[in-house]
């Protein structure tokens, strides 16, 4: 192999990989996505500026991540801090948590289907929100939201059940205009 040859694989190489001008740009250009993912999470303007900025440190500081992976590293990055932050933990709760809850929470929002009122969502415990918003609004498995939140899966689908059941009789979901729009996942 020749030293061009060499070099071009090299650069070829690197190219795949997000650079700190990647994952600067993805934080200015999804600057409110992600301030609002911090923000659910963390339910304090001061405390979610926290979690973004430590989430661009470690982003720009960080091991290399392929490029197509960058925003979705972004947006876990912001996490990872947020629950170093809050430390969220399982509550307990005296009655188990019904595997087959009613929920019309399309008719029960002011909004279309697939809208959450965010004062109805910032409402939530910490776990429970953490819970819902890692697995209904940013699409985790109840898997992967286990091994962030260091928990087991029933305790995360217990807490998901709970989420959803609060929200649906939560009064925010009657009255607020401020709403959530959970996207389909691809």
């Amino acid at each position: 192999m020749t030293i061009r040859a060499y070099i071009q694989d090299r650069k070829d190489e690197t190219d795949r990989y997000a650079s700190r001008e990647d994952f600067r740009r993805i934080f200015a250009e999804d600057l409110d996505g992600l301030y609002q993912l911090s923000f659910l999470l963390t339910r304090d303007p001061e405390k979610a500026e926290q979690c973004f900025v430590s989430g661009l440190e470690d982003c720009v500081a960080g091991n290399s991540v392929f490029r197509e992976w960058a925003h979705s590293w972004a947006k876990r990055a912001i996490v990872q801090n947020a629950i170093r932050e809050l430390r969220p933990r399982p509550s307990l709760s005296n009655s188990p948590a019904s595997a087959a809850i009613f929920l019309d929470i399309g008719r029960r929002s002011s909004g279309p289907a697939n809208h959450f009122a965010i004062d109805a969502v910032l409402g939530l415990e910490d776990y429970e929100r953490f819970v819902f918003v890692l697995s209904v609004l940013e699409h985790y498995s109840q898997h992967d939201c286990a091994l962030l939140l260091g928990c087991s899966v029933p305790e995360v689908r217990e807490a998901h059940i709970r989420a959803l059941n609060d929200l649906a009789h939560s009064p925010h979901m009657n009255r607020s205009q401020n709403h959530i729009f959970v996207q389909e996942k691809k």
